[in-house]
């Protein structure tokens, strides 16, 4: 497997535009499916065309954006289907890791990276910093099995579901409190304190992730 070489290019600016891109997309401002029109980003950020390249790339290996041969790139969008096939290998890798992880043999040390994570989503000021903090959760929670395999293998679907997550915690927040979103994933990690394994799949398995989204 080849790896691509680091960037020349000031980091600043990059960091910048993929940051600004992120926001966009993940908060709607940028549809799925969208073309992404450089020259006009290009006088938005103020910056010239080879930092916003480097920060579309970054971006698409996050499965944020897509790049089209001769067409340029425009914001990835998944079909219903591949979304609940994500879902559901997120779910899948959840249950394992739970099932595997428990009983802790010490809850607290274990769950600490949890606790941070549910933390952030209280703590958030902005969709942005929620959803990164709703999919560190997600992280921390298959961490309990303490696989770098399964680690490795979760990562690039949390990435490609960014969208379709922080769709459906937006569409939460629209039709009830967003403090609903925080308490289901609560009672995620307070199954996991109790070393309830049932409880905890049940929770991770049931927990709301398609409500919000027009499948």
């Amino acid at each position: 497997m080849s790896v691509a070489p680091e960037s020349d290019l000031p980091v600043t600016l990059v960091e910048l535009a993929a940051s600004r891109l992120r926001d966009a997309i993940l908060s709607g401002a940028l549809a799925p499916g969208a073309k992404i029109v450089e020259e006009q980003l290009c006088a938005d950020f103020g910056i010239s065309r080879a930092p916003l390249r480097e920060a579309l790339r970054q971006l698409a290996q996050q499965g944020l954006v897509e790049h089209l041969p001769r067409r340029g790139s425009r914001v990835a969008e998944w079909s219903p289907e591949d979304i609940r096939q994500l879902f559901e290998l997120r779910t899948v890798l959840e249950r394992h890791a739970v099932e595997t992880a428990l009983p802790l043999s010490d809850p607290e040390t274990a769950l600490a990276p949890v606790h941070a994570a549910l933390k952030a989503m209280e703590a958030a000021s902005t969709d942005l910093a929620r959803d990164d903090a709703h999919r560190a959760f997600h992280a921390a929670v298959v961490g309990l099995a303490a696989n770098r395999q399964l680690d490795i293998t979760l990562e690039p679907i949390l990435l490609k579901l960014q969208l379709p997550m922080a769709a459906n915690l937006r569409g939460e927040a629209r039709h009830h409190h967003r403090e609903d979103g925080v308490a289901r994933h609560r009672a995620i990690l307070t199954a996991l304190e109790n070393n309830d394994t049932a409880a905890a799949v049940e929770a991770t398995s049931g927990h709301g992730h398609l409500t919000y989204l027009p499948l």
